[in-house]
């Protein structure tokens, strides 16, 4: 028998509708790989090596993937009789099998481009975060792409890749088999996916340094599916850890605490700031993915944040700060609690989060009307559980009438529209009398990048730089229409960002994705000027309360960074698994397995190069990550 026999003998097997789906999923898998590389092909280490890793652990992912994806049509195959196998009924129904796993694939890869050019990384944690709030992710996919147009075009491509594969589908030459051998060959298939559960492992695919390099030799479909059976990491199970007294009395030397209360345990701590304390309106703004390189006094060119430059000068610029992670509720996590980003869901996200000791809390017990502002529906990430178990009263865009709304996308209403919400609920607390805490959450500088027209000189949807420019002129607008306010006088505003607008980088925690801008902006309050020490974004709570000179029982992780001694700087970043650790100009990065690293990071380009282990770096590290876990776990970093 010829080859091209053989390869004919086997495509009309019986079983041989499992291996054309396993074909097809490999070769749409292979395409993706290849067209994720070329886009990227600037960033890879391209080595013998690194192709040969990319190419064959690659395969060997989707070959993982294909085993789980053909578990319904090998029970098909299996225990559908012969004399119903062999009929045009079984044409149809394998036909319409076929058809959707094609334009499932076809799908998954467009999917995939979309996500990469937008993240860096196959699937991971965000893919399935999102799974949960399909309103605004599938509403947000139509505002930024024509998917009527990309799908139509996927069906007419699966039709045609159907057609020309219908003769394997059809089985016109396959011989009857007995059912005990369609037992056998079936068994032996199933056990495939069981195998691949018990044994594969997913940091396989990082077997290199360039993280571009590890990405691509992943599977997107194989990485989801481990990103949803892992997307809550315990840190004791997973992480390197200390014995928890040592841990403990490394995070009380960090904190300078030397409290002789035997009560006093972790992070507790009384915190008295000399003088009378200052009855200070506060507005903290978080800008959605504000970059620090998209203003001008870190190196931009493109002149797309003129009134945050302008107010920078005016203000006390923060020139070293850096984000705790990649989301949002990172961001909400840090600025509402100190608290390091702990691995898996953060805690705004996570069950058992209610009554935690938090900034709105704190200033709640001292009078303020603590609030959370949003432009969006505060169900999204969970933002109205949260904050209002936590000290917070949650307006979101249901407060605005019709008639008030200029603009709004998906995401909320545009950011003009959230500031004068927020500008109408400061005269409301003033003419109540009361001191007010009001942490405005933007949304306009997100994708699709949609605004109303006429307010910038770039038009609406046409990229992020129109996005941010009109973030900052919504801003500018704020401050100025705020500054005619009676309490605009008595009022500290925080501009900080929650985020960077990406986290790609060449290394597995690129430190240049993690520097964010922030502005305290009180004029004859707070003078102008620069800070230029390291600042962790946990740090700006303590901060804050320090500016207000307020006296308070402390659980923040975070420091008043006006009162940090020399060598106490540093700060931390992350993802949903690697936990970084920033001082003296290392980076110590905790990932699971309990592995431990310690790089040297250049903090323009993001790349960094792995040194000797710095041990005593390694221990602050674990400490306050591990510590950090264990108290949100046994309920110690409640507010009572």
């Amino acid at each position: 028998m010829t080859s091209k026999n053989k390869l004919q003998a086997l495509l009309q097997h019986r079983f041989s509708p499992v291996l054309l789906a396993t074909l097809l999923l490999c070769s749409v898998s292979l395409i993706t790989r290849v067209v994720l590389l070329i886009n990227s092909k600037q960033y890879v280490d391209w080595s013998i090596l690194n192709l040969l890793g990319i190419f064959l652990i690659g395969l060997l992912y989707d070959l993982a993937a294909a085993s789980f994806a053909v578990i319904p049509l090998v029970l098909y195959v299996w225990l559908m009789p012969d004399k119903w196998y062999r009929t045009k009924v079984n044409k149809v129904l394998l036909s319409i099998y076929f058809l959707v796993v094609i334009g499932t694939l076809l799908f998954n890869g467009v999917s995939e481009w979309f996500f990469w050019e937008e993240f860096s990384v196959r699937y991971n944690f965000i893919a399935v975060d999102y799974l949960v709030y399909t309103t605004e992710v599938i509403g947000n996919i139509r505002q930024s792409y024509p998917v009527n147009t990309i799908l139509v075009c996927l069906l007419l491509i699966s039709v045609g890749i159907l057609f020309l594969f219908r003769k394997y589908i059809w089985l016109q030459n396959e011989q009857p088999y007995r059912f005990k051998k369609r037992t056998l060959i079936a068994l032996v298939l199933l056990c495939i996916p069981v195998a691949v559960y018990a044994l594969f492992n997913h940091k396989w695919k990082y077997f290199s340094p360039n993280q571009y390099v590890s990405e691509l030799a992943g599977n997107g479909m194989y990485d989801f599916g481990n990103a949803f059976w892992n997307n809550e990491l315990d840190y004791d199970t997973f992480y390197k850890t200390l014995p928890i007294d040592k841990a403990e009395a490394l995070i009380r030397k960090q904190l300078n605490s030397d409290s002789t209360n035997a009560a006093d345990k972790f992070t507790l701590r009384q915190v008295n700031n000399p003088g009378e304390e200052k009855r200070m309106n506060v507005v903290l703004i978080s800008v959605e993915s504000l970059s620090a390189d998209f203003m001008t006094h870190f190196g931009n060119t493109q002149h797309i944040t003129p009134q945050l430059d302008s107010l920078a000068k005016q203000g006390l610029l923060f020139t070293n700060l850096y984000a705790s992670g990649t989301r949002t509720v990172r961001g909400l996590e840090a600025l509402a609690l100190s608290i390091p980003p702990t691995p898996g869901q953060s805690i705004v996200k996570r069950p058992d989060n209610k009554g935690l000791f938090s900034l709105g809390s704190i200033l709640k017990s001292k009078g303020y009307h603590s609030r959370y502002v949003y432009g969006g529906y505060g169900y999204f990430d969970n933002m109205n559980a949260f904050f209002s178990a936590n000290g917070y009263d949650v307006t979101d865009r249901s407060a605005l009438k019709d008639s008030e709304i200029h603009y709004s996308n998906i995401w909320g209403v545009a950011d003009e529209d959230l500031f004068t919400l927020s500008l109408r609920l400061g005269d409301e607390d003033y003419n109540n009398k009361k001191n007010f805490f009001a942490h405005v959450m933007t949304v306009s500088n997100h994708r699709p990048y949609t605004y109303p027209e006429g307010r910038i000189d770039i038009p609406s949807h046409t990229g992020r730089e129109g996005a941010v420019k009109y973030t900052d002129y919504a801003i500018g607008r704020f401050i100025k229409e705020a500054s005619v306010k009676p309490w605009f006088k008595n009022t500290i505003f925080i501009i900080v960002a929650d985020h960077c607008a990406s986290s790609a980088g060449e290394v597995e925690l690129p430190v240049n994705k993690y520097h964010i801008p922030m502005i305290i902006y009180s004029p004859g309050n707070i003078a102008p000027g620069n800070f230029d020490k390291l600042t962790a974004q946990i740090d700006i709570p303590p901060t804050l309360l320090g500016l207000l000179n307020m006296d308070y029982t402390s659980k923040f992780f975070g420091q008043d960074v006006f009162k940090m001694k020399p060598g106490q700087e540093r700060a931390f970043i992350s993802t949903y698994q690697s936990l970084g650790y920033l001082k003296n100009n290392k980076l110590v990065i905790l990932d699971p397995n309990r592995k431990t690293k310690t790089f040297i990071p250049d903090f323009v380009t993001g790349n960094s190069t792995q040194t000797e282990p710095d041990n005593a770096l390694i221990d602050e590290a674990i400490s306050n990550y591990q510590v950090a876990s264990y108290m949100y776990r046994n309920h110690l970093y409640n507010s009572k």
